[in-house]
């Protein structure tokens, strides 16, 4: 079976547009509300599809992410590959919850994220981030149920098949 068969194209197609949202320049005041695209879209297809989103999808995705943003190289790949590690240790778990408990979890794997790359930004020798750094998480954490509901009715959809 193919990446494009059975849908695998509208997974390639989510990918792609969360990276090129995750460059796209925000103006100055919403700079700092930036949501992580990729993680989100990296956590619902971990979520949604266990068997072919792990953590070599993590990996993958971490360092396009990092070829695309100019950050240092491994960066965002160590982060997604424990992230994709983490949702899939907890897949059954975090589709079993309410739609606002997966949120929270979603949010906390978000605050991870953004723990382990504040973690390597100082390990570097990187200026320490202010508060806005974390506000992204809440974002994630409000567009969750959003971007959930959307991609389930997109996946579903009759067009894609």
């Amino acid at each position: 079976m193919s990446v494009f068969s059975r849908g695998g194209l509208f997974v390639m197609l989510t990918l792609v547009l969360a990276l090129i949202l995750s460059i796209l320049p925000m103006p100055n005041w919403a700079s700092d509300y930036q949501p992580q695209w990729v993680t989100l879209i990296l956590i619902y297809w971990c979520l949604r599809w266990p068997t072919r989103f792990g953590i070599f999808s993590g990996f993958a995705l971490g360092i396009a992410q990092d070829v695309i943003s100019g950050a240092l190289l491994g960066e965002h790949a160590l982060s997604f590959s424990v992230i994709a590690y983490l949702v899939g240790e907890l897949h059954r778990r975090i589709r079993a919850f309410p739609l606002w408990q997966q949120a929270v979890a979603v949010w906390l794997l978000l605050l991870i994220e953004r723990l382990l790359s504040f973690w390597i930004l100082g390990a570097t020798g990187q200026p320490t981030p202010t508060l806005a750094y974390w506000l992204p998480t809440l974002v994630g954490l409000l567009l969750w149920p959003w971007l959930s509901y959307l991609l389930d009715r997109l996946r579903f959809s009759p067009w894609l098949v």
